[in-house]
């Protein structure tokens, strides 16, 4: 899996702009806490690909030692969000083209299966009704500008989709799938209207899916998957340093 070090694709700074510092909870193990702090940080681009970040500085923002940030630092790079060069730090890793590729075909065929599965069995009242407060929560979020509640909830939405089948260990695997697009929706999010769209689609899906459509709410479906995919060309040329280009033709 290549991953560009070049200097062009580094945002030298000394200092990470996130993750949101909340207090550690001794109870818990810290290093799973700076994990889960640090890797959503990079999923929003608070942390922005290439961007330096410093075990130091994160042990000082959240007020722990160095073992537990090590350790934090080990499972994000196991994810593939970040990467170390010897000599020159840890960096947030740039996208790859080819595995968000993979990952759309991956997404798109686990909800398609899904949405279709919900259609042939039906939706529970008690899904439904989860469903349609998500989507109003959403709207909630649209009229008040937050970006990053949209994605919690646009998150939601999915999960309750694969929940409502009874085949809860899906989750799991969407969710794996949909973080290697999570930087990519970020980028698309701060379109103007995308949010809206997206919005429109999900009510779109359930609505489909309520009356036993199957065509209709695969096929819109997946428009809304492939959305950010659509857009990819557009957001390479205007974010060229955030993904990994080949190295003989500068080309993604």
């Amino acid at each position: 899996m290549k991953r560009n070090a070049s200097s062009e694709s580094q945002t030298n700074v000394s200092q990470p702009t996130g993750p949101t510092i909340t207090p550690l909870d001794y109870a818990r193990p810290a290093d799973e806490q700076i994990a889960i702090a640090v890797k959503a940080a990079i999923l929003s681009m608070e942390l922005p690909p290439g961007q330096l970040i410093s075990e130091k500085e994160i042990g000082r923002m959240f007020g722990a030692s160095r073992t537990p940030v090590r350790a934090a630092f080990a499972q994000l790079r196991e994810e593939g969000l970040l990467t170390t060069w010897p000599s020159r730090g840890t960096f947030v890793t740039n996208l790859s083209l080819k595995e968000i590729k993979a990952a759309q075909f991956l997404r798109e065929a686990i909800e398609a299966t899904v949405v279709q599965q919900l259609c042939d069995d039906g939706l529970s009242a008690d899904f439904e009704k989860a469903l349609f407060k998500n989507i109003r929560d959403q709207q909630t979020a649209i009229e008040s500008g937050d970006e990053t509640s949209f994605r919690l909830l646009d998150d939601q939405f999915h999960a309750l989709l694969v929940e409502a089948t009874g085949y809860e260990r899906i989750v799991a695997a969407l969710n794996r799938e949909k973080a290697v697009l999570d930087r990519l929706r970020s980028l698309t999010l701060t379109s103007d209207g995308t949010m809206e769209r997206l919005r429109a689609d999900h009510v779109a899906i359930v609505e489909a899916i309520k009356v036993g459509d199957s065509s209709a709410a695969i096929e819109r479906l997946q428009i809304h998957v492939r959305l950010a995919l659509d857009t990819l060309s557009g957001l390479v040329e205007r974010n060229r340093g955030y993904f990994d280009l080949d190295e003989t033709t500068g080309e993604p």
